[in-house]
C-alpha cells in the first residue's frame, strides 16, 4: 500500500447538522493515526459512517481501543445484534431497539460511544436511525431552555419494555421493576458546556408535574429532536461500520422481518462523564 493511500482520510458531511462519511483505509484506522480527529469529530458530527470497511471482530475491537476504553461485552467481546437465539439469547431484549433511546441511562456514566458492524442485512427495512440531541438542544428558544433546564426525569426500564410488551404479566412486570429507576436532568450540561436533551424510551415521567401534562412534553420534545433536520437514516451494507456519540444522540433500529438473519456485531466504549 502506498504512502498517499494509507494516510488518506477523506470526510463528507451527510446533513448539516448530522452525520460523517469517512474515505480511509482500514489500516489507517487501525493505526490510531487519526482517532483524536475522530473524536473531535464525533461530538459535532454525532454518528461517523465508514463504508466497506469490512473489520472482522478483532479488528473492530481494535479500531475501538484506538479512540478510548474499550468495554467487553457481558456475554463475549462482542453483542451480536440477531433476532435467531442461537445466535443471541438476548433478543427478545433486542426489540426494545426499535425505539428511540440511549444507551445507559439506568446509570449515571452512560456509554461513550458505540461501534456497529454489519455483517448481514435484512432484505428489506433493518436501518437503523440517530438524532443529534446537542442540535435539538440548541435550537430551542431561551425561554424554552430556561423551562426545561429545571426538570428532572425519572427514567425506568418498565418504561422502555411497555413499548415492546405493553400487557406484561405481574411476574415479567415485577422482574423489569426489580432493575429499578435512575433519576437524570432533562437537560444535561456536559464538561464540554455543551448541553443536550436526554430522552428516549426509558423516560418515564417528569418529577413533580401532572402525568398527562409529563407524557405530552416527553413526546413533544421526542417529536422535536427526532425531526428530519436533526436525524439521518444509515442503509446498510455488508461491511459497513458505524461509530455514534452516545452521550449526544438518540437511536433505534427500523422495523425488519424478525425471521431473517440480519446480523450486526457492537462494541463499545466506556463512559467518560456522568450525566449533570
Amino acid at each position: 500500500m502506498t504512502a498517499a493511500v494509507a494516510d488518506k482520510f477523506a470526510v463528507q458531511e451527510v446533513k448539516p447538522l448530522i452525520g460523517a462519511v469517512v474515505d480511509a483505509s482500514k489500516e489507517a484506522l487501525l493505526s490510531g493515526k487519526f482517532a483524536g480527529q475522530i473524536r473531535e469529530m464525533l461530538e459535532d458530527r454525532g454518528v461517523i459512517v465508514f463504508s466497506q470497511v469490512h473489520f472482522d471482530d478483532e479488528e473492530q475491537i481494535e479500531f475501538t481501543k484506538t479512540l478510548g476504553k474499550w468495554v467487553p461485552e457481558m456475554r463475549g467481546d462482542v453483542f451480536k445484534i440477531s433476532m435467531d437465539k442461537k445466535v443471541n439469547p438476548q433478543a427478545d431484549y433486542v426489540k426494545g431497539a426499535f425505539y428511540w433511546h440511549i444507551d445507559g441511562t439506568m446509570q449515571q456514566v452512560p456509554l461513550f460511544a458505540s461501534i456497529l458492524t454489519c455483517k448481514k442485512t435484512a432484505p428489506v427495512g433493518g436501518n437503523t436511525e440517530f438524532c443529534n440531541t446537542y442540535a435539538a438542544y440548541d435550537a430551542l428558544s431561551d425561554e424554552e431552555k430556561e423551562a426545561l433546564g429545571k426538570l428532572r426525569v425519572v427514567h425506568s426500564f418498565v418504561n422502555s419494555q411497555l413499548y415492546v410488551d405493553p400487557e406484561p404479566s405481574l411476574a415479567k412486570y415485577e422482574e423489569w421493576e426489580a432493575l429499578g429507576t435512575n433519576e437524570l436532568p432533562l437537560v444535561w450540561t456536559h464538561d464540554s458546556g455543551r448541553k443536550s436533551l436526554v430522552l428516549g424510551s426509558t423516560a418515564d415521567y417528569i418529577v413533580g408535574m401532572d402525568p398527562l401534562e409529563s407524557r405530552r412534553l416527553l413526546v413533544k420534545l421526542r417529536d422535536w429532536a427526532t425531526q428530519e433536520r436533526f436525524s439521518l437514516s444509515h442503509t446498510w451494507s455488508v461491511g459497513d461500520a458505524v461509530l455514534w456519540d452516545n452521550t449526544g444522540t438518540m437511536h433505534r433500529a427500523m422495523a425488519y422481518p424478525l425471521d431473517c438473519d440480519r446480523q450486526m456485531h457492537r462494541t463499545k466504549l466506556e463512559g467518560e462523564e456522568a450525566f449533570s
